[in-house]
């Protein structure tokens, strides 16, 4: 049982893993860098590092751990975790969950693709989507210290199929999607829907979008979600003007709320949070209900930035995530800007060109983050998914994309900019050069 879980740098310089001290042990330290391991230190062994074990064995580690014995070790049982996952919305859901109980007046954390938040406070800055094993022990740790009775965790494809969640015990899992993504690592569109239903195979307790077909899961425990489907928590009634809000169905009692976040797709992002608020806390309807209204979105996401003229940056990039953004603006002109990442999945790219050519006045095709690829490269994929060009605009130059879309724009016409969110940074090559969509573009507003 860890007495306490206190993070020791112990002198390590920066780009060296951390390790967790602990008391109680006949041993010091716990890590998952087989460099780090002495006698004084335990080894935590995963599908990731395996192949370091005997490299640990060799410099004297203590032991070896998995990563069952370590959730035991640490006493994370303790905390109550919320799993979610899917193509589109983990973050906003997430980050809604949070919220919520927040609100409710609970300790929460929350891991993911912002970083890692505990009790409304920014602790660690933006990393993977779904860290190690051992990172995840050790911010659940970190929160137990805190007080914390609720983790709130984004669960990524990847993560799934390379075991990054092994040992955790989750008290909920939650399904947002499945639309096409990351094939360029998972080779095929069923082998992605795979991976992402086998996080819904056991007999944990489980939240599903009933509207989702691809979804595959364990029914025992499973509880649903929908707007169009019959389920567990549903939406009778909505408004998608000035804001999402609906009545939401649960049995017999019917439940309004209004939040200030647009687009159909949030109206599932929230309506998922909100359920699984309830399936974990026991917190009232009504309760939450009233608090989502306090719920604001998420930086970069359907965010802001120009009141007038309208402009809105959005992390969307993937061809169902642009015709989600893109329709929640169907009833205004909107002047698009967006690009690809390179090293990614080239498939999509065609399919994101043919949306935004299909839902858009305009398109601007630019580089998004080109990393070690061709940006040119990049931009003939997207337009080759577009029949009449006619209407398309490409510039190389993401800064000169947004400042043609920005001077052409005119009337009551929105400039949309998908792909890079909140993100501060743009990858070329090797590099993280600053360059932060929201900010570029007030910049050349004030120019223009």
């Amino acid at each position: 049982m860890i007495a306490s879980c206190e993070i020791c740098y112990d002198g390590l310089r920066r780009g060296e893993n951390l390790k967790v001290e602990i008391q109680g042990q006949s041993y010091r330290y716990v890590t998952e860098n087989s460099a780090e391991c002495d006698v004084n230190s335990a080894f935590l062994v995963t599908k990731q590092n395996a192949k370091y074990r005997d490299d640990a064995v060799d410099r004297g580690a203590h032991s070896v751990l998995t990563p069952e014995a370590c959730w035991k070790l640490f006493g994370l049982d303790r905390i109550k975790v919320i799993g979610i996952t899917g193509t589109n919305g983990k973050t906003t859901t997430a980050s809604a969950i949070y919220s919520i109980l927040l609100d409710c007046g609970y300790k929460v954390a929350m891991q993911g693709t912002r970083g890692f938040f505990m009790n409304d406070a920014l602790v660690e800055g933006k990393t993977l989507t779904t860290p190690t094993v051992f990172n995840t022990y050790r911010h659940m740790a970190q929160a137990i210290a805190s007080g914390c009775e609720y983790f709130v965790m984004e669960v990524s494809s990847h993560a799934i199929e390379q075991e990054r969640i092994e040992g955790i015990r989750f008290s909920l899992k939650v399904l947002t999607n499945i639309t096409q993504d990351h094939l360029d690592y998972h080779e095929s569109i069923e082998e992605y829907i795979r991976i992402k239903n086998i996080f819904f195979q056991d007999e944990t307790k489980k939240l599903i979008n009933k509207d989702e077909s691809r979804a595959d899961f364990n029914i025992k425990n499973a509880f649903t979600y929908g707007v169009e489907n019959p389920a567990t928590y549903k939406i009778v009634a909505y408004s998608l003007n000035n804001g999402v809000s609906g009545v939401l169905k649960h049995f017999e009692e019917h439940v309004a709320f209004t939040t200030s976040l647009h687009g159909f797709f949030n109206l599932y992002n929230i309506t998922a949070a909100m359920a699984a608020v309830h399936l974990i806390s026991g917190v009232s309807l009504e309760k939450i209900c009233d608090v989502i209204e306090n719920f604001g979105g998420v930086s970069g996401r359907m965010e802001v930035v120009s009141e007038s003229p309208l402009v809105i940056v959005d992390f969307a990039h993937t061809p169902d995530g642009m015709e989600q953004v893109l329709n929640a603006l169907k009833e205004k002109d909107v002047l698009v800007v967006f690009g690809a990442g390179g090293d990614r999945d080239r498939s999509k790219r065609p399919l994101m060109g043919r949306v935004a050519a299909s839902l858009a006045k305009r398109v601007y095709v630019t580089s998004d983050n080109p990393r070690f690829e061709d940006p040119d490269s990049i931009i003939a994929d997207i337009l080759s998914g577009i029949e009449d060009q006619s209407n398309v605009f490409v510039d190389v130059n993401r800064r000169n994309a947004i400042k043609q879309a920005l001077s052409d724009r005119s009337g009551d016409e929105v400039v949309l900019i998908l792909g890079k969110g909140d993100e501060t940074f743009q990858i070329i090559y090797d590099q993280n050069l600053p360059f932060d969509d929201r900010i570029v573009a007030k910049e050349l507003l004030k120019e223009i």
